[in-house]
């Protein structure tokens, strides 16, 4: 085979991602919150963008864009569910950008530990004479930071002050001081006996337990304040690892107590705060959360709708792109207006297909879980995002996008999306069962054991066969620690405490 230069013709094909297909992509992941903020963004970027008055439909003077099934008053009907008609175009996010090079949009979103309740009350104009004082539960006003710069403020001065403020820098949410001390002593160039020295006076500032560098600190310093600190509860703190696993006869040998004895300290400890820091309120804001999808029983199917708050309509102000284009002899304003004409035509675009891309999934979601929906956490069904993408004929990497950030609330409460999706373990009936069901029929049995009867793993493992779940020993003892539960001897030990 001779070797020499030579010019070939190939085709090949190549995806090329756009920068409206990269923004596109990144709607799909946003929040409803961070959508808030994206529009308000291109509103104020864009003077041909508005947003319809609900009240006045017709207060934009000029012809607007037609609107879409999902732009309109209800998004999400049975109707909609049934026909499965979401129009053209959805396929043009349905492409695998796992590996495409942009730059991901940030995340934001919030979780929701498990079901958040949404059942509210409106008491406005009823007479229930005097209530509780609500005010009384709310978190105090000041923050953390603040707090402790009053108390250095008040009992400090010159270059005490200044370490003290260095050390309140660098104290976590939780209280504890999230810093080593020797690498901070290094970086201001102080002795670190006289960083140790600061630090012992950030220690005595309330709440007690604040400043510590680890938990057994953060509770011998309150064990200390109440004057509880002796020879005998220093080395039950000392031994905390020796609480967590239940060795309390190992506990009354190196504490050289009874059980009584035991048991009081056992209480005192229980009764102090590990993270004194969390009482006040936190720099970083709560982010709220806001169902995206509403879920609600209709007959023997399911109505299943956008969450219209969450849903600004979006249109185009073309009497304002009349009166400053006009035909006029600037070129430049006028390039500027088509531009600015085209970007608002796109946004609305993508924004319909954002909110059709999250019904289709949602739909097949109560399609495949229809048993939670109709029993709860029992008949949660395993699922993965394969199945929903292969089911609704997109891909996978989508399907994970629109379950990211985005909440669904039924009668049962509200979920992440993600939720529905899980692992799943053997069952008697071939079909297979939810991790989760699994862990909710554990939980339940627990629960209910009694004290002079605790069940064992193999126990357990018994019982879930006769419910239907065909589980190893090792993968109950794993759902298990998951959820926090000990062990049936330290379940056993701590019901004997009285714990």
């Amino acid at each position: 085979m001779a070797l020499a230069p030579r010019l070939d013709l190939r085709q090949t094909q190549s995806l090329v991602m756009t920068p409206q297909l990269q923004q596109a992509i990144k709607l799909l992941a946003l929040s409803s919150l961070e959508i808030d903020a994206f529009i308000a963004e291109e509103l104020e970027r864009n003077p041909l963008l508005e947003i319809a008055s609900s009240d006045a439909p017709g207060d934009n003077e000029g012809p607007e864009l037609p609107d879409t099934p999902l732009a309109a008053e209800n998004l999400g009907s049975d109707q909609l569910m049934n026909d499965g008609d979401f129009g053209t175009g959805s396929e043009a996010l349905d492409t695998d950008f796992s590996h495409a090079e942009f730059e991901p949009g940030e995340g934001g979103g919030a979780g929701a530990d498990g079901m958040l309740g949404m059942n509210g009350i409106d008491v406005r104009g009823s007479d229930f004479g005097e209530g509780p004082d609500f005010d009384a539960f709310a978190a105090p006003d000041i923050s953390l930071r603040e707090h402790l710069m009053q108390q250095a403020g008040a009992c400090a001065s010159g270059r005490q002050l200044l370490l003290l403020e260095q050390l309140i820098e660098h104290i976590e949410p939780s209280g504890w001081l999230g810093v080593d001390l020797m690498g901070l002593a290094y970086r201001l160039g102080v002795p670190l006996a006289e960083m140790e020295e600061t630090l012992a006076v950030l220690q005595t500032f309330d709440p007690t337990g604040v400043g510590a560098r680890d938990l057994a600190e953060c509770i011998a310093l309150q064990a200390k304040e109440a004057d509880r600190y002796d020879p005998c509860m220093a080395r039950l703190i000392d031994n905390l690892d020796l609480v967590a696993r239940g060795s309390f006869d190992q506990l009354k040998r190196l504490c050289r107590v009874d059980d009584e004895d035991l048991r009081d300290m056992l209480v005192e400890l229980r009764s102090y705060d590990p993270k004194p820091g969390l009482r006040f309120d936190s720099d970083d804001a709560a982010v709220a959360v806001t169902p995206d999808i509403f879920v609600t029983a209709q007959g023997k199917g399911w109505a299943i709708e956008l969450n219209s708050a969450n849903l600004p309509r979006l249109l185009v102000n073309r009497s304002y792109y009349a009166e400053m284009g006009g035909g006029g002899d600037n070129k430049a304003a006028n390039n500027w207006l088509n531009e600015a004409l085209a970007d608002a035509n796109w946004l609305i675009k993508a924004m319909d297909q954002r909110q059709r891309t999250i019904m289709k999934v949602a739909q097949e979601i109560v399609k495949q879980q229809e048993g939670f929906f109709r029993e709860g956490v029992s008949r949660l069904k395993p699922l993965t995002l394969r199945q929903v993408a292969e089911e609704i004929d997109m891909h996978e990497s989508t399907v994970s996008r629109v379950t990211s950030n985005k909440y669904l609330h039924c009668s049962r409460g509200l979920f992440d999306l993600k939720y529905f999706f899980s692992s799943g373990v053997g069952s008697a009936d071939g079909d297979g069962a939810s991790a989760e069901a699994v862990k909710a029929a554990i939980k339940a049995l627990i629960d209910a054991e009694a004290p002079d009867d605790i069940l064992s793993d193999d126990t357990l493992v018994d019982m879930l066969k006769e419910k239907g779940f065909d589980i190893a020993r090792r993968t109950v003892a794993k759902y298990r620690e998951a959820m926090g539960i000990g062990s049936s001897v330290q379940r056993r030990r701590a019901k004997k405490m009285g714990r």
